[in-house]
This record gives C-alpha cells, sequence and structure tokens, in this order.
C-alpha cells in the first residue's frame, strides 16, 4: 500500500536532499513499515515507504526504468492495480520486459507506453508520482473514486508532495496556516474539493492528474460519473450487479500476505464477506472476518432513530452461515475516550475533523486486526451507490437543497464558540455553496423523470462528496496501523453501472439497497437480508462523554490552550460541568474541538483568521 512523497524545484539543486526527503518519508513510517528508499536527480526527489503485498521481493521503490543504461521514468507508486497481469501480458505484447512480478512495474510500463493516459488503463486504487527524466515532468495521478489519498504544495518553482500532509509538512518551505476556509471545514464536516484545512495544501481530485513542468502547473480529470441510459431490465441488472462483485471480490483477493474482511452483520461487510468464503474454498483456503464489539453495550443498548439493533447477533449467524474463521475485538468506552486513542487518531489523519468514538474504535480496531493480517477488505460505497443511508428515503432530506448528511441531525456551534467568531464564519452561507457548487457539477440525463434526476443528484452528492470523508477515514486510520483496506464497491465498473440505474430498480422491492439484495440474496441467512440499515457502531456508555468533558474542563482552565479565544466561555464550562451524554454530532463537534486543541499545539499551526 505504501506511502509516497518527493519534491520537485526547477530553480535548485535538490541532490544535497537525501536526508530532507529521508524524512518526509519516515513521517509515514506507518504507511510503510517493510521498507524505505529515496531517489535523487538535480531537480527532483522522489521517497517511498513500504508496505509489501503483491511481490515482497521485487517492489522496492522507488523503481526506475532505463534503457541503454540510462533512467527514462522514475516511479513512487501507492495502491493495488488488481488488472496488472492482463495489463503486464498486453504490456509485453507490445514490448515491454519484465524483471519483477509486481504491479508496481506494471504501472510504470504503463506510464512508459501510455504517458499521462495510463491511469485509464488501470483498474485499482492507486496515488502515484511519475518523474519523467527525459521530459523533466512530474506526474501525479489519483485513483477515480479517490480511494488513495494524494496532496500537493505548489511552491514558486515547482511542487512538494505526499500521501499525508504530514510529509509535506516536513519540509521547511511549506508554512502551516489554518485559515476561516480550514475552521468552516473542520465545523461542518464537509470540504471544498481539492482544498485541506491547510491553506497552501491541495489535493489531487479523484480521477485527476496533475503535471508540473518548468512551464508551470496544468490539471487534467481523466475520469467523472457520466449520465447514460441504463436499458437493461431489472432481471439483467441484478445479474450483472451479481457479475461485477464476482469478479471484483475475486481480484481484490490477490495478496501475498494475510488477508481478512471486515464483518459488521450489515448488508455490505456480509456481502463481501460471503463472496470472499465462496471465492477462498474454491482455493480451500477460509475466509478470515473480524468485528468490533463495546464491553457491556448489550445489556445497555437502546435502539434509535439511526440504529435499530446490535451488530454481534448477525455477526455471529453470518461467520457460521459461511464457515469464517471469525474473532471479536472488544474495546471499552475508557480506552475509546483516553488521550492515547484520541492522539492517536489525529496522528494518523493530520487533521481534526472525525466521528469521535467511532473514529477511536476504527483505530483501534485496526490496530488489532493489523496483527492477524496485512491487508483487510470492507464495504465503503455500497451506502452511497446503492442508496443505503437513512436519508436517501426521507422525503424531507431528500427534497431540501441541502448537503444531505448535514441535515440529520443538528449540530449546534452555538454551544461552544464564540458568537462573534460563529458571525464571521457564516457556516450557513458556507455550506450553501458547497452545495449549490456540488449540484452543477451532477451531470444530467434527457428526459428524466423530476424524482429520478432528484435521486441522481443525491447519489452523486454522496460519491463525490460524502464518499471522499469517509474513504479518507478509512485509509488513513488503517494505513496508521500498517493496514491495507481494500474496497471492493468503489470498483469504477461497479460504480458508473449502478449509479445510471434507475432509483425505480434501487428501490424495487421497498427496501433501501434493494439492488444488492437481489444479486447477493442467496449467499445471506434471511435475516441479515431483510436487517434495516445500521451505521458503524457507537459505544452508548456515557463514560465517554464524561471523559470529553473533563479533557474540555481542562482546556477551559488552561489560559494558554491554542482554541481558548475561539470559544464561548460561559457555554463551553456548562458543557464540560454537565454529566449526561451528548447527542452524536454534539459529541463530535466537541471531539474535533478536543483534537483542534492538540493540532494546533503539536503541529505548530498558524491560526490566520
Amino acid at each position: 500500500m505504501c506511502g509516497i512523497t518527493g519534491w520537485v524545484d526547477f530553480d535548485r539543486d535538490l541532490t544535497g536532499e537525501r536526508r530532507l526527503l529521508g524524512e518526509m518519508a519516515d513521517t509515514m513510517a506507518c504507511r510503510g513499515p517493510d521498507g524505505a528508499g529515496v531517489w535523487l536527480e538535480t531537480h527532483a526527489g522522489l521517497g517511498h515507504r513500504r508496505l509489501a503485498v503483491i511481490d515482497i521481493e521485487g517492489g522496492v521503490q522507488p523503481m526506475t526504468a532505463e534503457h541503454d543504461g540510462r533512467v527514462q521514468a522514475v516511479l513512487t507508486y501507492s495502491g493495488e492495480v488488481y488488472n496488472y497481469r492482463e495489463l503486464r501480458e498486453e504490456l509485453r505484447a507490445r514490448g515491454h520486459r519484465f524483471r519483477t512480478a509486481s504491479d508496481t512495474e506494471v504501472v510504470l510500463a504503463a506510464y512508459l507506453e501510455w504517458g499521462e493516459d495510463c491511469a485509464e488503463h488501470l483498474n485499482g486504487m492507486f496515488a502515484f508520482a511519475v518523474w519523467d527524466v527525459r521530459r523533466q515532468e512530474l506526474l501525479l495521478v489519483r485513483d477515480r473514486l479517490g480511494v488513495k489519498p494524494l496532496y500537493y504544495h505548489p511552491t514558486p518553482n515547482g511542487v512538494v508532495f505526499g500521501s499525508e500532509p504530514k510529509a509535506i509538512i516536513a519540509n521547511p518551505l511549506v508554512k502551516r496556516v489554518m485559515d476561516l476556509d480550514g475552521l468552516r471545514e473542520i465545523l461542518t464536516f464537509t470540504r471544498i474539493p481539492g482544498k485541506t484545512v491547510y491553506r497552501d495544501i491541495l489535493e489531487v481530485l479523484p480521477g485527476q492528474t496533475v503535471k508540473v513542468s518548468a512551464a508551470g502547473r496544468t490539471a487534467r480529470r481523466y475520469w467523472k460519473l457520466e449520465a447514460r441510459p441504463h436499458t437493461d431490465d431489472l432481471k439483467t441488472t441484478v445479474d450483472t450487479v451479481r457479475g461485477l462483485l464476482e469478479d471484483i471480490v475475486e481480484r481484490q483477493l490477490v495478496a501475498d500476505v494475510p488477508l481478512c474482511v471486515l464483518l459488521s452483520g450489515g448488508l455490505d461487510s456480509s456481502v463481501l464477506t460471503a463472496l470472499a468464503a465462496k471465492k477462498l474454498g474454491l482455493r480451500g483456503e477460509k475466509a478470515r472476518s473480524f468485528s468490533v464489539n463495546f464491553a457491556g453495550q448489550g445489556e445497555e443498548f437502546t435502539a434509535d432513530e439511526m440504529r435499530g439493533s446490535l451488530d454481534a447477533p448477525f455477526v455471529a449467524e453470518v461467520a457460521r452461515h459461511v464457515g469464517s474463521d471469525h474473532t471479536d475485538i472488544d474495546l471499552d468506552a475508557a480506552r475509546l475516550a483516553s488521550p492515547e486513542a484520541r492522539g492517536a487518531v489525529l496522528r494518523s489523519r493530520d487533521i481534526p475533523i472525525g466521528l469521535s468514538d467511532m473514529d477511536a474504535s476504527l483505530y483501534l480496531l485496526f490496530k488489532a486486526i493489523s496483527e492477524h493480517s496485512t491487508v483487510a477488505i470492507s464495504g465503503e460505497s455500497a451506502d452511497e451507490l446503492f442508496g443505503g443511508y437513512l436519508w436517501f428515503h426521507d422525503p424531507n432530506v431528500v427534497n431540501a437543497p441541502v448537503l444531505p448528511w448535514t441535515a440529520y441531525g443538528s449540530m449546534d456551534h452555538t454551544g461552544l464558540f464564540d458568537l462573534g467568531l460563529l458571525q464571521k464564519l457564516d457556516l450557513q452561507s458556507y455550506l450553501a455553496e458547497r452545495y449549490h457548487e456540488a449540484i452543477a457539477e451532477v451531470p444530467r440525463l434527457e428526459g428524466e423523470s423530476p424524482k429520478e434526476a432528484r435521486m441522481r443528484e443525491i447519489s452523486h452528492l454522496h460519491l463525490t462528496r460524502f464518499l471522499q470523508l469517509m474513504l479518507d477515514r478509512k485509509d488513513r486510520t488503517s494505513m496508521a496501523c500498517g493496514l491495507e483496506v481494500r474496497v471492493p464497491f468503489c470498483d469504477h465498473r461497479l460504480v458508473e453501472y449502478v449509479f445510471n440505474a434507475p432509483w425505480s430498480m434501487k428501490t424495487h422491492d421497498g427496501h433501501e439497497k434493494s439492488l444488492l439484495r437481489a444479486a447477493t440474496a442467496d449467499l445471506l441467512p434471511r435475516s441479515v437480508l431483510e436487517r434495516r440499515k445500521s451505521p458503524y457502531p457507537s459505544t452508548q456508555n456515557p463514560a465517554y462523554d464524561q471523559a470529553a468533558n473533563r479533557e474540555l474542563a481542562g482546556i477551559l482552565a488552561d489560559p494558554a490552550a491554542p482554541v481558548h479565544g475561539l470559544l464561548a466561555k460561559d457555554r463551553a464550562q456548562a458543557r464540560a460541568d454537565s454529566a449526561g451524554p451528548a447527542g452524536r454530532m454534539e459529541r463530535n463537534l466537541l471531539d474535533n474541538t478536543l483534537q483542534m486543541n492538540t493540532w494546533i499545539a503539536t503541529y505548530d499551526i498558524t491560526v490566520d483568521l
């Protein structure tokens, strides 16, 4: 999976910067515990940290391509290309020779063959940089759905880039500044595509390439969602979805290291577990599955609008049904609320935006899994693609001119933050602007009914905005533990097909995710097929909120605390003094505030509001 970084400067000699390039790469040692490398020439330096998954011995990076003893191009690459075997044969037929069995070398050869268009030939999750020695150009490439992260900081004469902001800010050229838009992103759980909470650090968009040369910087979208007529009937559509899933899972089970599946007992993860068990069974292997539990949750659980049932009984039933070797990871509230867990989450993501205990539990789950496995398969994107979230089915939310996930539950910023600052931030206008920007990007299909057109908009919002938040959370939290997480539902072939299937098919039996249920009905117990959508679990133990309130009280008592000037002291103190558990949105806001305090201090952030 790996971490990549680099520095290009057309106005200086970088050959003496090996130590700095190594330090930039080493900030991501967690992403690549199995190896490190640096390559340098006059105007370019590339760094790499490796998590060895395919061709353990042969996939060392940065990787060079040479002709007649001269280096033509150098690659630093993160990710997995699932069609690399077919591509290798195609490239061999075109005259390329291979010295390793790695997908890395296939990507490098694809660049030599097709140049910037190489990304269109790749099926997978990837982010990579190629320094073309012949042309003295850098090419940054990110996969279609944005599964793998890639950031960059433009400089007057080049660029600094990395898989994570921490690699970029390790370069002294880069200033660490949070401005108003950065704070707005932290407080609203939304994003301006291509930007980050750091003022001068940008993001390569999903499906985008960025070329950097002495003449400047150019960006190109090689892929985006398009509106196409769907001519298949329901049976053909269901069969096509099943066929795609069979192929995708089989491709994503390829690894030279231990592999497992994340199992929650919901439809998405159960489908992947069943398909993995089926495919592995044909090889004489047994699927390994993992899930998370909260100590005492069985006795304390209370059903609510978002979560109607516990996962554990469904997890056990699926594991028995498919015959997986299953392990439950048990966590307690004290560990979830510990400064150690919160700090680990912050260091993994480099930004104080998250889902409080759900982030901590995900990190601790991945940490435990990484002791047994190097690769895990997860169900991200199924809800965005097939229409699984509750708000997809709430007319009040669907018909409101808002980002749907911001309409489910209110976030009262006045409970913590200074009213003058909130007036300056104008978060409602900010969210409205983000919504209208997103809607303007939605592709249209002539003759589509108003209902179908609106649901296309809702789907597009999720696949281009909300999914990015979820994928970033999953990648950064897992890679902090040296665990590669693969996401079969993000295969672009499946996404293109299902995005254009009409909403009437996606809800043909009156349930959410009807297409997915119909396509996989033979694989699962009826209880799971009929289970109502249940989000990633959250602890209901009030001890979590009480621990967060105590930490807030400590910040308020410290005049030197970085966020002190942002808070409304009296109202924040009232929150710190409260004993009862907070609502979901309030819990997230408080946790992000606590993280922001640590982030500003430890990352040496300049606050420019």
